[in-house]
């Protein structure tokens, strides 16, 4: 039951694959209007609770990353900002994280694929087991989210742009609010690639992957200038394993891409050497609770890039 009846429904098969001015809205709604979209995951259903590392071998990258849309915003134009308010997730008790061949912050080094399935209540959603090395909180949110670009053609979903796109910003939970810059008529808002938990950086290019309905508010606001997207979290974004602490390490060096690198790979052989995982599993488990964060950027020429994570998952 979602905290607030839904004005519209959209299902998943509503579902389309880039950005493009273009496409024949779905639905038309006005500002204040509440709808529920249900969402495909990220592999766009080639990947199960049944599936195994030779599914993900055989991915087809032209399916991947579909978003449920779009939605028409009627008076929304050119130089307004689009508002969405999460309301609610009815999560689906299921989801994945595999490591993909060539994709990922260390792509380079995991070039064999793996997966890891994951089931938990998704009526008491509190926590999901990572097989034997411990468990991760969940924390559902959108990964992908954003509106229709005015260059014309189709986009891809993947790289984040001014008017959103594959955000992958995992404080975009219940209750939080993101707005968005309009650069067309009507806006065109999809959204997709849903997350029962991800850490900041989700650095082996996926998260828990997970199907889920979600409810949301339309608001539009007139006349309203922003650069890019813009967001706002309801409370603390962390209390629930804060008071655990965290094991971190750090990256440092004059490049901040390297400099995360380096926290990760030392935050894998942490786990390694502190719990005895194994370096895929480690990578695995870093991109679903694990969070990047810039340290310190103004001692030039070095900067730092820390690696947190929760120790509230040997807990």
């Amino acid at each position: 039951m979602t905290d607030r009846h839904s004005n519209h429904t959209i299902h998943s098969v509503s579902h389309h694959f880039g950005w493009d001015n273009s496409n024949k809205p779905i639905l038309r709604v006005r500002s204040g209007t509440i709808i529920e979209i249900e969402t495909v995951d990220s592999s766009g259903e080639q990947l199960n609770m049944n599936s195994t590392i030779e599914d993900v071998k055989n991915l087809d990258f032209s399916k991947v990353n579909p978003v449920t849309g779009p939605i028409f915003i009627e008076n929304a134009k050119e130089g307004d900002v689009l508002e969405v308010e999460f309301l609610d997730f009815i999560t689906s008790g299921w989801g994945w994280t595999a490591i993909i061949p060539g994709f990922g912050l260390l792509a380079d080094e995991f070039s064999e694929p793996d997966i890891n399935l994951w089931k938990y209540d998704s009526n008491n959603p509190i926590q999901s087991l990572y097989s034997t090395f411990g468990k991760v909180p969940l924390k559902p949110f959108v990964g992908t989210i954003g509106l229709a670009l005015k260059e014309p053609g189709n986009h891809s979903i993947v790289p984040p742009r001014h008017c959103g796109g594959n955000l992958d910003i995992k404080d975009l939970t219940k209750g939080s609010v993101i707005r968005f810059p309009v650069q067309v008529p009507g806006a065109l808002l999809s959204l997709g690639d849903t997350h029962a938990a991800q850490g900041d950086g989700e650095v082996c290019g996926t998260a828990i992957e997970s199907p889920m309905k979600v409810v949301i508010k339309i608001n539009l606001i007139k006349n309203l200038s922003i650069p890019s997207p813009q967001y706002e979290t309801n409370g603390p974004i962390s209390n629930h394993i804060d008071k655990y602490g965290y094991f971190a390490t750090t990256g440092i060096g004059p490049d901040l891409m390297e400099g995360a690198k380096n926290a990760v790979r030392a935050m894998i052989d942490l786990l390694g050497k502190k719990e005895n995982i194994p370096a895929n599993k480690a990578y695995m488990l870093c991109s679903v609770c694990s969070d990047l964060r810039i340290s310190e950027i103004v001692d030039v020429p070095n900067w730092v890039v820390s690696c947190y994570f929760p120790k509230y998952i040997f807990s």
